[in-house]
């Protein structure tokens, strides 16, 4: 056997060796660059514990959070109780000063400057801070921004009112004075207008 024999041999395993480490190289790359690819893209596959996916959901009522969310809504029904009391009342002892201020003074019950049944006059106005108006306004706002705005609860406000109405009867020792009545009716009005708007029969 001649050393060109054995050298030639050699020649052709470098050849076959070499080709076969290029063409791996190339593999390894293809797939490298296929999972880099597959990586960018976000794709990624997570089979579950059981192999299937599961459509079923399991709910479990949770009694703390229930009877806080009772808590509140009661909570709110006596502030709206308690502040329709508190305004009528107030109302009430604005509109006497303005009208029956004259009988009071003439009895010296009361003494008031002119400037201060001015003002308890300004106050009780159609358009005044204790008129009808405003009274009946702010008592529906407060009452809307206590249901979060959701109609569902309207009749559960009007009850508030009519129980906090009741209680300023109460407080005031027999029937309200007139303008305290026709804020009455305006603010059931109101409600009557906020179930409609909602599509709700009163």
């Amino acid at each position: 056997m001649s050393v060109n024999g054995v050298t030639g041999a050699s020649d052709v395993y470098s050849a076959y060796s070499t080709a076969s480490q290029t063409k791996r190289a190339e593999t390894t790359a293809e797939t490298t660059g296929e999972a880099k690819t597959n990586e960018s893209a976000g794709v990624v596959y997570e089979p579950s514990a059981s192999g299937k996916a599961s459509s079923t959901k399991t709910y479990k009522t949770n009694a703390s959070v229930v009877a806080q969310m009772k808590a509140d809504a009661e909570a709110r029904t006596s502030q709206l109780q308690s502040l329709v009391q508190k305004m009528l009342t107030k109302q009430g002892e604005t509109y006497n000063t303005a009208n029956g201020i004259w009988s009071l003074l003439a009895q010296g019950k009361v003494k008031a400057d002119p400037a201060t049944i001015a003002q308890a006059k300004e106050d009780i106005a159609e358009d005044g801070y204790w008129g009808v108006k405003q009274t009946s306004q702010r008592i529906l706002d407060f009452a809307t921004a206590l249901t979060g705005g959701d109609p569902t609860k309207i009749e559960k406000m009007r009850a508030a009112f009519q129980k906090g109405y009741d209680k300023a009867q109460r407080t005031w020792g027999g029937s309200l004075p007139e303008i305290s009545q026709q804020t009455y009716d305006a603010v059931l009005s109101g409600f009557d207008q906020m179930a409609k708007d909602a599509g709700i029969e009163s």
